[in-house]
Order: structure tokens, then sequence, then C-alpha cells
């Protein structure tokens, strides 16, 4: 596993630099669901630190079993239904699907029960898919609006699942979107730090960090294939 997270480190550091960007800059989220916890052991013993979860009762588990783990991060990856909320608020540093109002405003209300500042990230749906969630790019702004006036939340960027592709080209034309979409926010925003964005995984990460991502969400590639 050690071998994988190496090179999965190694190809972002050579794709920073052939595009002129801080490998620093991009965060690696292990999208560790449907993996047991003495995985997620094992590559944190490797050096990874930031693990993303997509079921709410998995995760909880698994964050419990591992709390010895010192430094870890856990990012909220899948869709989050609003009657989950005062758990993700709970046991997440990052939620990254706030997909509504309602739901940023439960979660408000839950990280200000846990004296929190919930970090957060504004899910796009850029190709304005009916299967996928997401709010779509024409009411982002609206949204990112009304989540910066909660007191208990801060907006730090965007993510997007991207519609599938059949080629990296095809994916660099979606992540080149919300790298637009980032930047026309952050001007029109400029009271905020909307310095992430959250796109690409194990098949395309390199084209996403190509176009900007500041966060990859890579599975397969560090887990090898899913049960």
């Amino acid at each position: 596993m050690c071998d994988r997270f190496k090179r999965i480190r190694d190809r972002i550091e050579e794709t920073c630099l052939r595009v002129g960007r801080d490998p620093s800059r991009v965060t690696v989220v292990a999208a560790s669901k449907t993996k047991p916890a003495a995985m997620v052991r094992e590559l944190y013993g490797c050096g990874q630190r930031v693990f993303g979860e997509n079921y709410i009762q998995e995760a909880v588990e698994k964050i419990k079993h591992l709390e010895d783990l010192k430094g870890i991060k856990w990012h909220f990856i899948g869709h989050l239904q609003r009657n989950k909320a005062r758990i993700a608020a709970t046991y997440f540093d990052l939620v990254e699907t706030v997909d509504s109002n309602r739901l940023a405003r439960a979660l408000d209300k839950y990280a200000a029960r846990q004296g929190k500042m919930l970090n957060v990230l504004i899910q796009v749906n850029i190709g304005g898919e009916a299967s996928k969630h997401g709010v779509l790019p024409a009411e982002a702004s609206a949204l990112i609006g009304e989540v910066a006036c909660l007191q208990h939340l801060r907006v730090r960027g965007l993510m997007t699942i991207h519609p599938f592709s059949t080629s990296r080209e095809e994916a660099r034309k979606w992540f080149r979107q919300m790298a637009v979409l980032k930047e026309r926010f952050s001007e029109e925003f400029p009271g905020l730090d909307l310095s992430e964005l959250s796109m690409g995984m194990s098949s395309d990460f390199e084209v996403a960090v190509e176009e900007g991502a500041t966060i990859v969400r890579i599975g397969t590639d560090l887990f090898g294939p899913r049960n």
C-alpha cells in the first residue's frame, strides 16, 4: 500500500511541476468507503492523513475505531441527507457535498452545538445531470451567499463529480469549467477564502490537477478495487 501511496504522490508532483504548480497545494483524500479501519490505519502509516467517507454509519464506526491516530482528518464526500447533519457536523472536519440551503442550515445548527467552525464545499452539478446531486452552476452563487451568512460554517470552495468521461480531454472540459467557476466566485465574494477545488479521482486526477484541483479524491489507486 505504501508503494501505491508513493506512486500517487510522485504523479501529483510530476504533474504540478509540469504546469508550474506547488505540489504541497494538492491534498489527496483517500476515499476509504467500504474499506476496513485496518486498511485506513495501514495507509496512515504510509503518511496519508486525509480520508474521505461516503456513508455516515460506516464512517462513524471507523472514525471512533481510529481515534488514536494523531492528525487524521475526515472529509464527508458522499450525498448527505439532512437528517444526518448532526452526525456529520460532529465527526467530520470538512463536508464536501453541501448542495442546498436547508442542508447548510442544519449543519450550521449542529456545528453551533458542537462549538466548532465546520468547513464546507459547495457541490456543483457541473454537467446538469438528473442522476447526480449538487447545485446547478447558475444557482451556485446564490447558495454560496446564503451559506456565507451562517455563523458556524466556513465555505472553502467547490466540489464536483463530473459526468462520466470516455477520455482525458473530455474530463478536462468539465474540470476547466469548474476552475472558471471558482475564479468567478472568488471575484464575486472577495471576503471569502474560496481556495479549494475538489475534483478528479483515480482515473483522471492528473488532468484535474493540471486544471487547478486542490483536492483529489482517490480510492482504487490507493486501496485497490472496491469490495
